[in-house]
């Protein structure tokens, strides 16, 4: 664990620079020029929905090592909307400006290899696990940790991507064909009442704010929507939010991360995975409490005081997957109800095109 640090503040007016364009990002500028920050995006794609509303925008390749310098020059601190995020990019950023979190916490959050090596590491709750390269190590390790199991990829998996689930019957060598016959994980398969996620910012003095856990539910392995609080009682809440503290502190996190975690049958927690950026389970923040966890992301990177994470009403965020965003006039028009477009050009299914959050009185005010 890295030494807690005290950052020179980063006063409004700077700018911030933002690898990747998407929503996340979109929603993160808008939060930093609220509080008078400017931001310059980098994207490959030049009609991301970040950069329509961004002070500047650079479309290249993460791996041009002369635009990211320009890029590099042209701030006072960057930060990622996605941990996909070749690490090498932020490597190359990070010699010329802050880069918060650091390279080293995004690599550790994009590979789960090393990923579940550092939870384990801190004493995390992890559920039983194996590293696999070829089809022998994934036959040795089912024998281990026994079926059912999920066989993930240890890069580039998000959304259910990247996953092979592994029942009695499976053949591990048909298994290791389907993930690619690439560097993997296997787990032990959770059977979980549900599942719940914690997003917390941490500052670079060791200051954090956290806010309540939520439940997620998905359908067709992507988040369709997060319910606030999560229906769990106070303990359990309470030790889902230590661990997400327990986490950050290990990594020495500056700025936003959301652990997302299992809760089983006899209520225990598995962490799951994590992400070192602001998280699609938290976008209820933006509507029901007043200090958006976009918002803390840019006071933990810019050296400001943390805003209090307490909520002011509960709330329902449901994403626009695909043509639900034909809904939006509806939607706009329904009375307690926030819609938030992404501007995006073209519906596929599935893609993420906006959120609607619903509120109500917080239950235990």
């Amino acid at each position: 664990m890295k030494e807690r640090v005290s950052i020179a503040r980063i006063a409004p007016g700077a700018t911030i620079g933002i690898l990747g364009g998407g929503q996340l990002g979109r929603m993160l500028a808008v939060a930093a020029a609220r509080l008078g920050y400017r931001c310059h995006v980098y994207s490959p794609d030049a009609d991301a929905p970040a950069a329509a509303v961004a002070a500047e925008t650079t479309v290249a390749a993460y791996d041009d090592e002369a635009a990211l310098t320009r890029f590099a020059a042209a701030v006072d601190v960057v930060t990622y909307e996605f941990e996909n995020v070749p690490s090498g990019a932020a490597e190359i950023v990070s010699r010329h400006v802050p880069v918060r979190p650091d390279a080293d916490t995004l690599a550790t959050c994009q590979d789960r290899i090393r990923e579940k090596a550092f939870l384990t590491g801190i004493g995390a709750p992890v559920s039983p696990y194996r590293p696999v390269t070829g089809a022998d190590d994934l036959s040795a390790a089912l024998a281990a940790i026994c079926r059912p199991a999920v066989l993930k990829s240890a890069r580039f998996g998000y959304d259910g991507k990247g996953q092979v689930i592994i029942d009695a019957d499976t053949d591990p060598v048909d298994a290791w064909t389907r993930i690619g016959c690439r560097a993997s994980i296997v787990e032990r398969w959770v059977d979980f009442r549900m599942e719940i996620s914690v997003v917390i910012a941490r500052a670079g003095d060791g200051t954090m704010a956290a806010y309540v856990p939520v439940q997620n539910i998905h359908e067709g392995h992507i988040l369709k929507r997060t319910i606030a609080p999560a229906p769990i009682a106070p303990v359990l809440a309470t030790a889902a939010t230590d661990l997400a503290g327990r986490i950050a502190e290990g990594l020495s996190l500056n700025g936003v991360l959301a652990v997302e975690m299992f809760v089983t049958w006899d209520n225990r927690l598995i962490a799951n995975e994590m992400a070192p950026r602001p998280h699609n389970s938290g976008h209820w923040t933006l509507d029901a409490c007043l200090i958006s966890q976009f918002e803390q992301c840019v006071r933990a990177i810019c050296g400001l005081p943390l805003g209090l994470a307490d909520r002011h009403s509960d709330a329902v965020m449901d994403n626009l997957l695909g043509d639900d965003v034909n809904r939006w006039p509806l939607l706009i028009a329904e009375p307690g109800t926030a819609v938030h477009l992404y501007g995006k050009s073209q519906a596929r299914p599935d893609r993420k095109m906006g959120h609607v959050t619903r509120l109500t009185p917080r239950r235990d005010a």
